[in-house]
């Protein structure tokens, strides 16, 4: 069996409970991390991949492992996990995605910032805001790092944008349901 056919058929079998299924991958890949380690190695993935049924060629699973790993730690997160996972989007999801960073990016420099977010976003709304708890830059930048993979830097680059809404777009059956959502909640 390939590597990329037993990527493909782990996606179907992960995600063939719609939205359910992907919650349940962090519970599988708990129970996959025998060690612990919260990270998969290439062992662990070969394991459970047996579990579902989907035996594997001798260094299929090291492939996997090195085909997936971002970080170059060589294992698994979670986020790297589920992130290969997600179902390619289409065309249509991705225009409407750039649709909306672009609504939020003023600058237009790739890139959203408070700033950027100054006239686009009102944070007057937010209870902690109305508390007297946090500042409207308080709301901004917490808002930001929903989006902000990693160091949650107050800055969301496009691809950070893209990236959390492909894990988005997964639980989404059709491309009309996905763009009718992302139209109106960000009013576009």
């Amino acid at each position: 069996m390939e590597a990329t056919n037993a990527i493909e058929k782990l996606r179907a079998k992960c995600l063939e409970r719609g939205a359910s299924g992907i919650k349940g991958l962090a519970r599988f890949f708990r129970r996959l991390d025998a060690n612990r380690s919260r990270a998969l190695d290439a062992e662990e993935l070969h394991r459970g991949l047996e579990e579902l049924g989907l035996a594997l060629e001798a260094g299929e699973a090291e492939h996997i492992c090195k085909q997936w790993d971002r970080d170059g730690s060589g294992t698994l997160d979670l986020e790297e996990f589920l992130r290969a996972l997600r179902p390619p989007m289409s065309q249509a999801r991705k225009d409407v995605i750039a649709a909306a960073f672009a609504k939020l990016d003023k600058s237009g420099d790739g890139v959203v910032t408070v700033d950027d977010l100054r006239g686009v976003y009102s944070g007057r709304e937010n209870p902690k805001f109305q508390s007297g708890e946090w500042t409207e830059d308080d709301v901004f930048r917490h808002f930001l790092d929903n989006f902000d993979a990693g160091d949650k830097d107050g800055q969301v680059t496009a691809a950070e944008f893209l990236d959390y809404y492909s894990g988005v777009s997964a639980s989404v059956d059709t491309d009309e349901e996905f763009v009718a959502m992302m139209t109106s909640a960000w009013q576009l």
